[in-house]
């Protein structure tokens, strides 16, 4: 060989240019070892090698696996050598079970401009981290899909979960059936059906998923949730039932539209839901409460007061206690919603409720005397916590369990004799008050202190770690009520709050305005 020839470029092997680089990024569950070997059978029934292998990962959300094949052409009947892992900017087609998974693809390296094909379902499985902040701690799936727009070659996006939920199967199907859809695979339709029904398990549903996604696929349509996100308000709101109580809600529902505008649509949903917990009259209570902040409210500012109150104030007034957790969970459309969910059809489905309510909810369901004496007993209520405050597993799913909670979330009517309510109606009373004194000197900070109000949420443990945070920003916003940066502060003092659940950064912020304002 002479020195020219060694220093020429060498050109590409064409049996590496015809090697077919597929990954798949799937969260525990979602039957992403299930896909691969679908994509398997596809591929070798079409005359090609084919390997897969796979990386298991861990926690988070019972584990995020990538699993990773590699196809070509038998070709001369000598199999070619495959990788045992993907690299970064050298993947095909890039299937992503779950949003947030394509952005850990993305960040990867594994989808880029110039020949990936991604494959990704827009719905989202919240990793842990996103789930123990104290507030919204949900990753935008916004900037993801931003992400994807720019890296992908070819992008097709949409719901796979739901598409695969309302045809009887799971998300393997649909993302199999987009993956056949894209034509990223040089494979007949009929190859990748016949591989399902091989599979021999759940045939026809899972059929019925890759159809209605292939669909999707070859249409690259608009996925349709965001189109149908913003429904009527006035057909979502509108209920039913006997006509004296009809007349009742109709009285309410004409002094919402006497509010100002910008406050009518939220005051609405609060009304609803007030009703809801509770009853028509105590609906009007919260027209009661909704109507004096508006008094003190005005056009130039917006009605900005007016509207957050109308939120805050229902969420206060709609606290989860013993009564309402046992009809949530009572409930028809909660049964209804995960049969849906878990497929089951006709099947019988057996359902496992975790409960351990603490003393104070039970004292809390006693009258307020009776409660009030219990509560001022340590012996007492070490009792109490002793017989209630174990975890308790109810299968609801049998009648006697299901009876006692039915009842107990019936109970609705005798709610406002518990101590619970009493307590609830007093705080309530007592931050309203505070606002409505804030509002003359500084609206701004009036309108920050019902926004504090989402500190305070939950059931038992929650509700409690919320109820005392929200306790400290109220008296730490004493602090700062008379400086013109005080609405600030408070915004900082409730976004520190939420920053953690056991309140390390409230208790740094409140030293923080303790050290300038005394």
């Amino acid at each position: 060989m002479t020195i020219q020839q060694a220093l020429a470029p060498r050109q590409p092997d064409e049996k590496l240019t015809t090697i077919i680089k597929l990954a798949i990024m799937a969260v525990g569950g979602q039957g992403g070892g299930v896909l691969t070997n679908w994509i398997e059978a596809t591929a070798r029934s079409q005359g090609y090698a084919c390997q897969a292998t796979s990386v298991a990962g861990v926690a988070q959300r019972t584990g995020a696996t990538i699993y990773y094949v590699e196809m070509a052409p038998m070709g001369d009947g000598v199999a070619p050598v495959f990788s045992l892992a993907p690299s970064a900017g050298d993947v095909d087609v890039l299937i992503a079970a779950e949003m947030m998974e394509a952005g850990r693809a993305i960040l990867r390296g594994f989808v880029t401009p110039d020949r990936t094909t991604l494959i990704a379902s827009t719905h989202r499985a919240l990793a842990v981290s996103e789930k123990m902040v104290p507030g919204d701690g949900i990753a935008s799936s916004d900037e993801v899909r931003a992400a994807a727009e720019v890296a992908a070659d070819k992008l097709i996006m949409f719901d796979m979960d739901s598409l695969a939920i309302q045809n009887g199967s799971v998300i393997s199907s649909s993302l199999f059936g987009a993956l056949a859809g894209s034509g990223a695979l040089p494979f007949p339709r009929e190859a990748f059906e016949a591989a399902i029904r091989a599979s021999g398990k759940g045939v026809e549903a899972s059929l019925r998923a890759f159809s209605a996604a292939y669909d999707r696929a070859q249409n690259a349509a608009v996925d349709p949730a965001q189109a149908d996100q913003a429904k009527p308000a006035a057909a979502a709101l509108a209920p039913e039932g006997p006509a004296a109580l009809m007349r009742d809600w109709q009285a309410l529902t004409d002094r919402v539209l006497a509010l100002p505008a910008p406050a009518q649509e939220m005051a609405l949903h609060g009304l609803r839901k007030v009703v809801k917990f509770q009853d028509v009259a105590y609906g009007a209570e919260y027209m009661d409460r909704l109507e004096e902040i508006a008094a003190l409210d005005d056009a130039a500012h917006g009605f900005v007061l007016t509207a957050e109150a109308a939120k805050y104030i229902a969420n206060a007034m709609a606290y989860d206690d013993v009564i309402r957790v046992a009809d949530l969970k009572t409930r028809g459309a909660r049964f209804d919603r995960i049969k849906a969910h878990m497929g089951s059809g006709d099947r019988p489905v057996a359902l496992t409720e975790f409960m351990h309510p603490r003393a104070e909810e039970i004292a809390g369901m006693m009258p307020a005397a009776m409660g009030a004496r219990w509560e001022a007993n340590p012996k007492a209520m070490a009792r109490l916590d002793r017989w209630f405050n174990k975890g308790r597993r109810l299968r609801t799913h049998k009648l006697g369990n299901f009876l006692m909670l039915y009842v107990l979330g019936g109970l609705r009517g005798y709610r406002r004799r518990t101590l619970r309510h009493k307590y609830e109606q007093e705080h309530l009373a007592r931050w309203l008050d505070t606002v409505k004194g804030a509002v003359a000197g500084h609206y701004a900070f009036a309108v920050e202190l019902i926004r504090c109000r989402r500190l305070i949420k939950g059931y038992s443990d929650t509700h409690a770690r919320g109820l005392s945070k929200f306790d400290k920003v109220m008296q730490a916003a004493e602090l700062v009520r008379a400086r013109e940066d005080g609405a600030d502060w408070v915004a900082r003092l409730r976004e520190a709050a939420l920053q953690d659940e056991k309140g390390a950064a409230l208790d740094g912020a409140i030293l923080t305005v303790r050290s300038f304002a005394g």
